[in-house]
């Protein structure tokens, strides 16, 4: 009788002593999200940006990420890459035009992308209102500097036919080409204002190249300037502000708040 009482005694001791080991060493349940950058897990709160779940810390370096670059030497910077991109483009837009004797228009597209992609690349791969106005701009001016030799090659040519003209004509006279030439001799070189004044007339008629060929063509220089409207808005859109949507802070376990539509 005592040797069953003390065996049935040492019996529920040893399962008492089961039992509290396996409570004791039982793993407490929590819940925990994977950041999408860091693949840190975070068991207290999360951010949702741009659909992806992230920590605090790299939804602080993404906002960072996504701030425009400030100051003169970065929009100085993204000018000389969109720039070289331009004449790239304004080369193989003339070269389209002088070997295959086309007008493809289509290549202003490409000009878009190019000087897009640059001015981008400029602005450390960020964008800003500033920098969709000089990619606009470049490609522009990229589109204008390839109708530019083809100007210059007919107004050479109208120019060497006129000297043709008139010498044929002063020829006959000698006093004519002697006061000619008396005349040519006391010109005045031109002075500063007068060469700067140049400039700006030269750069506005080549600003203008564009849109006089359109009007040279009509109606199907329609085609062109959509075309042309393309490329720039290519380049607009390449070079817009980085769209950064972020929520939260959500505590992990919590549903998060449905997003306005």
């Amino acid at each position: 009788m005592i040797d069953h009482d003390t065996r049935a005694g040492s019996e529920e001791l040893q399962f008492d002593r089961v039992i509290s080991e396996s409570t004791s060493s039982a793993p407490p349940s929590r819940l925990a999200v994977i950041c999408a950058v860091c693949q840190t897990p975070s068991e207290a709160e999360y951010f949702d940006v741009n659909g992806k779940i992230l920590c605090s810390r790299c939804r602080t370096v993404a906002e960072s990420a996504a701030e425009a670059p400030q100051g003169l030497v970065a929009l100085m910077t993204a000018g000389v890459y969109g720039l070289v991109a331009g004449v790239f483009g304004a080369i193989i837009y003339y070269a389209v035009i002088a070997i295959a004797h086309l007008e493809i228009g289509i290549v202003a597209v490409l000009i878009g992308y190019m000087v897009g992609y640059a001015v981008r690349t400029g602005a450390r791969d960020r964008g800003a209102l500033r920098f969709q106005v000089l990619a606009v701009t470049l490609t522009y001016a990229s589109i204008a500097l390839a109708y530019t030799p083809i100007v210059v090659k007919q107004a050479v040519g109208a120019g060497r036919s006129a000297q043709n003209a008139r010498a044929a004509t002063t020829s006959s006279d000698g006093n004519s080409t002697a006061a000619t030439e008396s005349g040519r001799a006391t010109t005045k070189r031109p002075g500063g204002l007068r060469i700067l004044l140049s400039f700006v007339i030269l750069a506005a008629l080549i600003a203008a190249l564009p849109v006089l060929a359109v009007i040279g063509s009509f109606p199907s220089g329609l085609i062109s300037a959509f075309i042309i409207f393309i490329g720039m808005r290519q380049a607009w859109k390449m070079t817009g502000p980085s769209r950064l949507q972020v929520l939260g802070p959500f505590r992990v376990g919590a549903a998060p708040a449905a997003t306005p539509a």
